[in-house]
């Protein structure tokens, strides 16, 4: 049986068995280096001549870049060597010779890395990011599960719109109109109704046709959603979500994190609690700091990054203007024109990274709010039933997964945040 490359720690003087792929070579006259990965690291393996059979030396000469192999060798502790430990080499099985590899250890612009995304995905810096993201995805299912969440996926089809009409990717189902999701949202408040505290997660589809740094159109979220629980229960949640996934990717995933060269200390000082600010107060920050933002507007990338400026941690901003967010958001008993809502704030400029707040939970002001949408009533006759049949308070969020690991890794763009990113206009691989 192979052992991982991450755990040769536990195999010094042992002999090993690995398999995987050459990083890179180097010769030294009579000593071959070759730096060799499997997906969980990678080590170093000297292949020395007249120490191995001439052929095992010939074979490990002709090896280039990426070409496919076994190594069986003994684990040396070498501080020099990368991972600290070293496999010296004593037998070995080529699968294949690779071609000549396109992306070399040259500087290549990100047009072409991203053609050669599916190469691209092998490189020490990729391979350390999609690890943080598996990492992040597995605390927040832990997270839920620790608290007794119930996971019920939301449908990718859906009959008709969440977060606006303005961003829905329209297909044909069987002679129907149907979109791709922007949400599971509304299907979470169904299963709330029935099991109290669950999550939905799966991808969402946004059509915005954006080419900030901070979108893609097909992104992941993670989605809960309680019964009998308001704006402030939300917030709570989040930010003991937060704090843990951080917490989490630091006690596990330091060495991506070194690989990636993040500065830790700023993901330590995630702690709770978190700052939250009222949108009124937001708008005031941007004034102060030169934006001509008037109340009632959304705010963009770059108020955001101003806001985000202020503090050194995720932070709130809650009750938002109505005019800006969804028909369901319910709104404050105590100021009507804004509702019972929040967005967190990554700090770093890396925007908003949950959105969510209380639901509406009074059919008659539900079905005012579809008409004033002009939203298709038939379409929610069954949202509509969550209030006609034990209607209660209840509030959810959505946290997206790309975005949290652009902050947590601090990426320059959220291409690299998922191993197939569907951005506008690029689609390939």
């Amino acid at each position: 049986m192979a052992t991982a490359i991450q755990h040769l720690d536990r195999q010094v003087g042992k002999e090993v068995l690995i398999r995987g792929w050459v990083y890179n070579t180097r010769s030294s006259g009579k000593i071959l280096f070759l730096l060799v990965r499997d997906g969980t690291g990678i080590v170093q393996c000297p292949v020395i001549q007249g120490e191995v059979a001439d052929k095992i030396f010939a074979d490990a000469e002709k090896l280039t870049q990426e070409s496919s192999l076994e190594i069986q060798g003994v684990v040396r502790e070498d501080k020099r060597a990368p991972g600290g430990y070293e496999v010296t080499v004593k037998d070995l099985k080529v699968f294949q010779v690779a071609g000549p590899y396109p992306i070399t250890p040259k500087e290549h612009g990100t047009a072409f890395l991203m053609e050669h995304r599916h190469l691209w995905l092998r490189s020490k810096r990729q391979a350390a990011i999609l690890r943080v993201r598996s990492e992040i995805i597995q605390a927040m299912r832990d997270f839920m599960a620790e608290r007794e969440f119930t996971c019920l996926d939301a449908p990718i089809f859906t009959p008709n719109a969440c977060e606006g009409t303005t961003t829905l990717f329209q297909t044909d189902y069987f002679g129907e109109k149907a979109y791709l999701t922007q949400s599971g949202q509304l299907y979470n408040e169904a299963t709330a109704a029935a099991l109290g505290k669950v999550y939905c997660f799966g991808p969402c589809f946004r059509a915005e046709k954006s080419k900030t740094r901070r979108h893609v159109t097909e992104m992941w979220m993670m989605e809960p959603e309680v019964a009998y629980a308001d704006l402030d229960d939300m917030m709570a949640l989040s930010e003991d979500l937060t704090v843990y996934v951080v917490e989490r990717v630091l006690s596990r995933r330091m060495r991506e994190l070194k690989d990636l060269e993040r500065d830790v200390s700023l993901l330590e000082k995630v702690r709770k609690p978190f700052p939250r600010i009222p949108y009124d107060e937001a708008c005031e920050i941007l004034r102060k700091n030169g934006v001509d933002f008037q109340w009632g507007g959304d705010f963009g990338g770059g108020d955001e990054t101003i806001l985000a400026n202020q503090f050194d941690k995720p932070f709130f901003v809650h009750r938002f203007p109505a005019a800006v967010k969804a028909f369901y958001m319910k709104r404050d008993p105590a100021r009507p024109e804004v509702v019972l809502g929040a967005d967190m704030l990554a700090p770093e400029g890396y925007g908003e990274i949950v959105g969510g707040g209380q639901r509406e939970d009074d059919l008659a002001t539900l079905e005012q709010r579809i008409a004033e949408e002009k939203l298709p009533r038939e379409a929610f006759q069954w949202y509509l039933d969550l209030r006609r049949y034990g209607s209660v308070p209840h509030a959810g969020f959505g946290i997206g997964v790309e975005r949290t690991v652009c902050w947590i890794c601090r990426l320059d763009h959220i291409r690299e945040s998922i191993p197939f990113p569907r951005l506008l206009e690029k689609m390939y691989p």
